[in-house]
């Protein structure tokens, strides 16, 4: 285990060789028969995240909130959402992971704040101490009843809203109800180190930082440009001050715990990622670049077809990183639609072949990887219409496109149905029977319908499904050498079928070589690589070839060899 000094303490880079499991609260499991997933139900599957061999659980937010933009949206951050229970609850689930080895990430959602938090609420008085919390201008034109710039929210529509109280304008990068906070004021610096250190102290091993590149806003608040299909996002991603407040509340709350620190961090570029994430810099332990998420769409809205090679030129860059940077490598989340069929192309009767050679390219990378709940079992895409669709993104788009350009309707329901954030948020899928074991009431949101095919509970009976591959593969990378600190070598960058690569680290050498195609490919090393007394180690077929040279690599097939 790598160790540094803070102060006269010790602190662990546990999270270099662990494997992180997000849950989704609202869909995870229903504790309490209401239809929502809560805090129960998590604790009711803590033997089996247990069982799938990962070292620790981010959990989307669970504080208090009106939930418009289901948690993100935070009205109390010391409190805990009606919906998924209480503290005690939250006391006894962490208490109950930490018994079984499992460590807990909660989501730090300080950009922003809800309407509802008594901070904006107090804001709204002109004379309150607290106005200078968020980020109020005055109107342009006739009576200041334009919005003060034209930069556009990250959820459709102007970033502006007018406020009738106070004759004044909020700035909100995402829904109207998400006013952004103001990290100019130092008081607000202070109290969101106040936060980590409340939950740090009631026992949390890490943050997830929710949009943080975004927290610091060029002075002026300038025009911006348009970056479709954002206008003005350049005045605000890492922002002139992001690095200076990063390393502030590092130094007042992350650096004095044995923490973890993932920045979702829009912006960051394996070109700047050293002075954010090097382990000199005093900042977070890593981020997400979410590069990778763009190969198959076009302006990041339009469907595309996945290109591989370029998939892999993106990861390559960052896992060219110094030793002393940590990636994360990730194929879902709660912002992402399913990795199947989107990685991996029409997969016919081989969806779990797929996930498994998906999952089979990204263990075995230098990072730190995260599985998003449902993606062990090879969760999919949902076939929605046009009214099951909840996220406000996905609500908004609609709606506006309904109101400005009604023809363009039936193309928006089609890109949904590739890049809706719903995707992630249907429930997860337990068992064949009623609302697939979520809950016994009805759920929040759709079922996938493919629910009765599949489920957990198919899985566990079945020693070749895609849910125990995981498990093999997690138990099979844990504490390598290799695995967390090897170099690593990309094999036939330009390939559209195969992704290879080499892992090594004094003397030990892993090889990884996945089909991603739903076809077979022939496969023949590069001359300039020899290798002498392989050993196959992990492979998703039973029958495998134990030597090295060229092969044929069926459809889907994914192969560790020891070297």
């Amino acid at each position: 285990m790598m160790l540094y000094s803070i102060g006269g303490n010790m602190k662990t880079r546990w999270y270099k060789d662990a494997v992180i499991y997000q849950i989704y609260p609202r869909s995870f499991c229903d504790g309490n028969v209401d239809g929502i997933g809560d805090i129960r139900g998590i604790i009711s599957k803590l033997d089996y995240i247990k069982s799938l061999g990962v070292d620790a659980v981010w959990l989307s937010p669970v504080y208090k909130s009106p939930n418009d933009d289901n948690g993100y949206d935070i009205s109390d951050y010391r409190d805990i959402m009606d919906d998924f229970g209480t503290l005690d609850d939250w006391k006894e689930m962490i208490d109950g992971m930490h018994s079984r080895g499992i460590r807990l990430i909660m989501d730090l959602v300080v950009n922003h704040t809800s309407d509802e938090h008594a901070w904006f609420v107090e804001s709204r008085n002109k004379n309150s101490q607290y106005r200078d919390y968020y980020i109020w201008r005055k109107g342009r034109g006739k009576n200041g009843k334009k919005p003060p710039n034209n930069w556009t929210s990250n959820f459709v529509g102007p970033a502006w809203e007018y406020d009738e109280r106070s004759g004044e304008w909020y700035l909100h990068l995402f829904s109207k109800k998400q006013p952004d906070l103001n990290w100019e004021n130092p008081k607000v610096r202070q109290e969101v180190a106040d936060i980590c250190n409340y939950w740090f102290d009631l026992g949390v091993d890490g943050f997830r930082c929710d949009v943080i590149t975004y927290i610091s806003k060029k002075a002026g608040l300038p025009k911006g440009k348009l970056k479709f299909p954002l206008i003005g996002d350049e005045n605000y991603i890492v922002g002139p001050n992001y690095h200076k407040y990063i390393r502030e509340l590092n130094e007042r709350s992350f650096s004095l715990y044995d923490s973890m620190t993932v920045g979702e961090s829009i912006g960051i570029t394996p070109d700047n990622a050293f002075d954010a994430i090097d382990e000199s810099v005093g900042e977070l332990d890593t981020v997400f670049s979410f590069d990778h998420m763009g190969v198959d769409f076009k302006m990041n809205v339009i469907p595309a077809k996945f290109n591989l090679a370029k998939y892999k030129k993106i990861l390559n860059r960052w896992q060219q990183l110094p030793k002393t940077c940590q990636p994360t490598i990730f194929l879902e989340n709660h912002d992402q639609p399913r990795c199947l069929p989107r990685f991996s192309g029409d997969y016919g009767d081989r969806r779990e072949l797929a996930g498994m050679a998906l999952a089979t390219s990204m263990l075995f990378m230098r990072a730190t990887p995260y599985i998003y709940q449902g993606q062990e079992i090879g969760m999919t895409n949902c076939d929605f219409k046009q009214e099951d669709y909840k996220d406000i993104m996905s609500v908004n788009a609609l709606s506006m496109i309904k109101k400005v350009c009604p023809p363009l309707l039936p193309y928006a329901r089609k890109v949904l149905l590739k890049r809706a954030r719903d995707h992630a948020r249907t429930p997860m899928q337990w068992t064949a029977g009623n609302n697939a074991g979520f809950s016994t009431a009805e759920p929040w949101m759709t079922l996938n319908p493919n629910y009765k095919e599949i489920n957990v509970e198919d899985s566990e009976k079945r020693s070749d499904s895609l849910l125990n591959f995981y498990r093999k593969a997690l138990a099979y990378r844990k504490g390598k050498d290799v695995v967390i600190n090897g170099d690593f070598r990309l094999v036939c960058p330009l390939s559209k079928d195969i992704f290879a690569y080499i892992r090594e680290r004094e003397g030990k050498r892993l090889f990884v070589v996945v089909n991603f195609k739903n076809k077979q490919v022939n496969f023949k090393l590069p001359k300039d690589l020899t290798f002498d007394n392989c050993a196959l180690a992990l492979s998703n077929y039973s029958d495998s070839p134990n030597v090295l040279d060229s092969m044929k690599l069926r459809e889907y097939e994914a192969i560790v060899y020891e070297l």
